[in-house]
């Protein structure tokens, strides 16, 4: 849903300027350095991109699912690693606390997030646990008026930096399963808790990963979201629907970029006395990234507009995740294909092509994807 079209158009024209005059010229840099350069962090905050999806009322922009899709597919267009910043914040890392949190851990938490003076980060995957999140090991331990965190989390997004970490753990271990999992709100800097090493990635350079320990991590009770135990494994699923439509309006952003890309060395690029863009085989690489390009941001747009009619969409969500983040690999081959040995060469076209793959793995590989489609389409006629 546009609330207004006028106001959302005036945003999406100054994300487009931040995108092509501010983080497109700094990839070089960022991938160069492995980091976002400061300054840039300081205009996200400045325009405010750590709280879009978050309600005005905690200090964010309350964009809607569709405004936040279209935003998206603005910001998708530069290299991931700079959304990877302000992501989780928008995303996992706030979204918890304000579907299941208490109205008092919604004051504490959510306006920093919104604001960007603090960091998030979302602490599921475990060096035995990744696609079977309900087999989550970390364990909690009550004692008294505390819990006990200890475990590892592996590949964290953000785990460098994070100033809150919303942490799933094991509270009940006689509930095996999503039943016995609890979330918790951990402040990065207390006692107990390390971070790893960040670790050396295929692509995405610049957005930070590593493990995150948990040495007997004391947190109050008062931290488990909601208040409730055992409750987290539902929390974190709540999330993933409004995640997935995210990340699949960043893919078709980052496909738009390659295919545009593409588009303008084929044109310029002869052989055989023309440009390739007039040899049939180019013009059906570029036909085909083109179609379906265009399909994905259809599927992503009426997934969102679906949500914010108050349907379910884990389905669309899941569909949506799949198709756009395979959507992008094929686009991204297809673009070095067109570059020939230039894409090849090291550059934007091929760092691009390494930052895609990356999509196909995170929030749910495609593989999980399938297997929610599957299984939403058997309850849908059961």
């Amino acid at each position: 849903m546009i609330r207004d079209r006028s106001l959302q158009d005036a945003l999406l024209q100054q994300l487009g300027r931040f995108v092509a005059e501010r983080l497109i010229p700094a990839e070089e840099r960022a991938a160069a350095e492995d980091r976002v350069p400061p300054e840039i962090v300081q205009e996200m905050r400045d325009l405010g991109l750590f709280g879009l999806a978050i309600p005005e009322d905690y200090g964010g922009l309350g964009l809607t699912m569709e405004e936040e899709v279209e935003a998206a597919l603005v910001i998708g267009r530069a290299a991931p690693a700079f959304r990877s910043v302000f992501g989780t914040n928008n995303g996992i890392g706030s979204q918890a606390i304000l579907l299941d949190g208490t109205e008092a851990q919604k004051r504490r938490w959510v306006p920093d997030l919104a604001s960007g003076a603090v960091i998030a980060s979302f602490a599921l995957t475990e060096p035995d646990v990744g696609s079977d999140a309900a087999s989550v090991k970390t364990r909690a331990v009550q004692d008294g008026a505390d819990w006990v965190i200890t475990g590892t989390k592996r590949f964290i997004t953000n785990g460098p930096t994070a100033g809150l970490f919303t942490v799933m753990a094991r509270s009940d271990p006689a509930r095996p399963g999503a039943d016995g999992v609890t979330a918790f709100m951990v402040e990065g800097d207390r006692p107990g808790l390390s971070r790893g090493k960040p670790e050396k990635k295929m692509g995405q350079q610049g957005a930070h990963v590593c493990d995150i320990h948990f040495d007997a991590v004391r947190v109050p009770a008062g931290n488990v979201i909601g208040l409730t135990p055992g409750r987290g494994f539902r929390t974190a699923m709540k999330v993933l629907d409004r995640g997935r439509l995210h990340i699949s309006a960043v893919c078709c952003g980052l496909a738009e970029r390659l295919i545009d890309d593409a588009l303008a060395y084929a044109l310029q690029r002869k052989q055989f006395g023309k440009p390739i863009a007039e040899h049939q085989l180019v013009q059906a690489l570029l036909a085909d990234s083109t179609a379906e390009a265009l399909a994905a941001r259809a599927l992503v747009l009426e997934g969102a507009r679906q949500r914010d009619a108050g349907q379910n969409v884990t389905l669309m969500a899941s569909a949506a995740k799949l198709f756009c983040a395979e959507m992008l690999g094929r686009v991204a081959d297809r673009a070095v294909q067109i570059h020939g040995g230039a894409g090849y060469i090291a550059g934007p076209v091929e760092r691009l092509y390494r930052d895609a793959r990356l999509f196909r793995l995170y929030e749910g590989t495609t593989q999980i994807q399938q297997i929610i489609l599957a299984r939403e389409m058997a309850k849908a006629v059961s």
